[in-house]
Parts: structure tokens; sequence; C-alpha cells
């Protein structure tokens, strides 16, 4: 591993890590899109696939006013919050919607991270004077705030709205069949009582006949 010896040096680590980080995504973007039943999702996903493939062209552009060679460093963190979406989308979910909204959560988990990364950067470019490389990582960084922007939007009015919404339909299909399972209990509990009354008045009648024959008698 080559020493980072200088703030140039390190601006180079930072977006060999941000390309790499780019690279999974334009490989990641396609699964969730293909798991996401929403419409305005799934459009949002593929619009912002297409701006990766554009900012993975605009850091190769950065390498070169830098003198360097365009390739990645592994990015631990995306890898990681990459490998998590897939394990939280594979999960088994009652209703679409619900899916959705993890995938939305997903994509903003990448969204936080890649606008963090690229601020760093941009901080340390602007410290080199390095303006070139200042201008092609701010247009990538605006994309990010925008997509993370649309996303919070889609959640907000569609989405999480929905998935609650089923989770009140399930709630309510269950308080209905609590509710029907109370009044076949109180139904039961009434024919058994009704039956116990006309049991007593059965036996009460039978020992009155009893006794007024006895009575006669005498």
């Amino acid at each position: 591993m080559a020493s980072i010896d200088s703030m140039n040096a390190l601006l180079v680590d930072e977006l060999r890590d941000i390309y790499d980080a780019e690279k999974r995504l334009t490989k990641a973007i396609p699964k969730l899109s293909r798991k996401a039943t929403n419409d305005d999702l799934r459009s949002a996903l593929d619009q912002h696939l297409q701006e990766t493939e554009g900012q993975v062209a605009r850091l190769e552009e950065a390498f070169e006013h830098l003198g360097e060679r365009a390739k990645g460093k592994p990015c631990a963190g995306m890898r990681g919050i990459i490998e998590e979406g897939d394990e939280h989308v594979g999960e088994d979910y009652e209703d679409d919607d619900l899916r959705d909204a993890v995938i939305i959560g997903s994509a903003q988990r990448v969204e936080h991270y890649e606008i963090a990364a690229y601020g760093t950067a941009i901080a340390h470019a602007r410290l080199l004077e390095q303006e070139d490389v200042v201008r092609l990582l701010e247009e990538s960084l605006e994309e990010e705030k925008a997509a993370d922007r649309k996303l919070t939007e889609i959640a907000e009015s569609v989405v999480n709205l929905e998935a609650a919404d089923a989770g009140e339909e399930d709630d309510e299909t269950l308080a209905l069949a609590g509710a029907g399972a109370g009044q076949a209990r109180r139904a039961s509990a009434s024919r058994q009582r009704a039956t116990a009354s006309a049991s007593s008045r059965g036996r009460t009648g039978n020992s009155g006949g009893r006794n007024g024959g006895r009575s006669r008698s005498r």
C-alpha cells in the first residue's frame, strides 16, 4: 500500500475510493430497480443509474486533471452498504410497498455516503486550488443531493403511506378476526346459559309435579 504523504496524494486516494464506489453502484442500482414495484421509484433509480455512469466519467476526467491513472481502490464502506441493502431487500414482505420502503432506505444510505465522500474530496481539491476537479465533483455532488431529495419525496408522498396503510389493513383484519372470535365465544356462552336455564326449569317443574302428587294422596 502506497503511503499518503501529501494532500494531493490524499485527494487521489479519496477519488479512487469514490471511483470504486460508483463502479459498484452501476451494478447494484439495476438490482434495486428490478425489485421495485412503485413506478416513480423505479424511474428515479433508472435515472440515477444514468447519472452514476456520468459520475464515473467525471471522475476519470478528474484523474486526468491530476495527472493520475483512473483506477479504483476497494471501497469497504460502499461494499457494506450494498451488501446490507441486498440482504434487507431480499427478505420476505407481506406487501410490495414495504419492500419499496426498504429499497428507498437502502438507496438513501448510498446517497448519504456519497454526499459525505464528495463533500470531503471537494474541500481537499479546493485547498489544492484544483478548480477543474472541484467543478467536476460539485456537479456529481448536486446530482447525489437531488437523488436523495427525490427519494424522500417518493417515500413521503406515496410509498411510506401505502406501506403504512397495508399495515393498518393487516391490523384491521386481525381485529375483525378477533371480534368475530369474540362474538362466537359470546354466542356459545349464551347458548350454554339458555340450555342450562331450560334444564333448570325442567327440573323445577318435575319436582313440583311429584310434590303435588304426594299432597293429593294424603
